[in-house]
């Protein structure tokens, strides 16, 4: 829901699917500099200006949290947005303003990519297993999102993965307001190559669907969404959501009270690898639980979150980079699912592992179609 990214690390070119695919989960695509995960110190994420970041970038980070965090200063700027419903929203990272936004990072050096318009949240003595969940459960109860009616917390990568800048993602808010989640999907590709994100995480994570099978049995989570096909518009990733706190306050809990259920109820061998820490590879360091975190938000808005409002911002910069093959898979996938036509969810099947043939080869595609193609199609409901 933190990392998602690319299973091919370059699109193929237009004539012709040549690329091969890289082995990345949604939120996997390059860690955030969290070489090591610790248990949480039982402090406040620091919060400061981004602007004002950037001119102490000199300064030595401080070696001991903080137990109360500074308050942050208002982000000056330009304000302007694009027109739509209501009043115009304020520069996001202006504690002033209906709408607040964040950006979490982890090294000094990371200062520097940041959006200056949003807030920023030092994480670099709050590491955990759980990764950006924990700062989003903090911030919950902070006094940062108190009287905000739209907040969130985005990545220090926020602008390479999505293409966006901050107006821009303002602008996506303001042009159709009054929702209750607006989410993002920093890896389209996803979309066209995978029945869903759990099987997509098959390719990125050693042992992932058979832990996640004992955690959904261990949660009574609905077992066939792992394998269902979904359409492009449930894709969320990398906890790229800006809510409102009627979303946050049904979203936290719901997640929190599963990992509880799933650490009393799972056998112990899956809880043992749903815990244990890669020791090599772009995750090292890092254990499944945040990758199935992260997966879990389709299931919400299916279940507990039904009755929530949601738009899914679009990325035209990524959605560019797709070749003709993928935008046709995607569209195809889309289409199979709302006709429910298991025919068209099979010739969508049968043109995805022709792609994945070309793009990886013959040795690849024997070992891997067989474990990220279900034997039924089957639609979520």
């Amino acid at each position: 829901m933190a990392r998602a990214n690319s299973v091919n690390g370059k699109t193929a070119t237009q004539s012709s699917p040549t690329q091969s695919v890289t082995k990345n989960a949604p939120n996997d695509s390059a860690r955030e500099n969290v070489a090591k995960v610790t248990t949480a110190a039982k402090t406040t994420p620091a919060v400061s200006n981004a602007k004002s970041a950037k001119t102490t970038k000199t300064a030595k980070t401080t070696k001991t949290a903080k137990t109360t965090a500074p308050a942050p200063k208002s982000v000056k700027g330009n304000a302007a947005v694009a027109k739509g419903k209501g009043s115009k929203l304020e520069v996001p990272g202006s504690m002033a303003s209906p709408l607040r936004i964040f950006q979490i990072y982890y090294e000094a050096w990371q200062r520097d990519l940041l959006d200056p318009s949003f807030a920023t949240i030092d994480n670099s003595q709050l590491k955990s297993e759980l990764e950006e969940f924990l700062i989003l459960e903090r911030l919950a109860k902070s006094d940062y999102v108190k009287g905000a009616k739209l907040w969130g917390a985005l990545s220090w990568r926020f602008a390479e993965r999505t293409g966006m800048k901050s107006a821009d993602w303002v602008a996506a808010i303001q042009a159709d307001r009054g929702k209750d989640v607006y989410y993002c999907d920093p890896a389209p590709l996803n979309e066209a190559l995978f029945h869903n994100l759990w099987m997509q995480g098959e390719m990125a994570h050693p042992n992932f669907l058979a832990v996640c099978a004992a955690f959904f049995k261990a949660t009574k989570l609905p077992t066939e969404m792992m394998s269902a096909i979904v359409p492009g518009e449930q894709y969320a990733s990398a906890n790229y959501f800006v809510g409102t706190p009627k979303f946050w306050s049904l979203y936290l809990p719901w997640v929190a009270g599963l990992l509880k259920l799933a650490n009393k109820n799972m056998p112990p061998k899956e809880r043992d690898l749903m815990h244990a820490k890669a020791s090599e590879g772009p995750h090292k360091g890092m254990s499944l639980t945040p990758f199935i975190v992260e997966r879990l938000f389709p299931i919400f808005m299916r279940t507990v979150g039904k009755e929530l409002s949601y738009k899914k911002i679009a990325l035209p910069a990524l959605d560019a980079q797709l070749n003709v093959h993928l935008r046709l898979l995607r569209e195809a996938k889309n289409l199979a699912y709302s006709s429910k036509s298991a025919w068209l969810g099979a010739l969508w099947v049968s043109y995805r592992n022709l792609y994945l043939i070309q793009t990886n080869g013959k040795d690849w595609a024997a070992k891997n179609l067989r474990r990220i193609t279900p034997p039924e199609i089957q639609f979520a409901q």
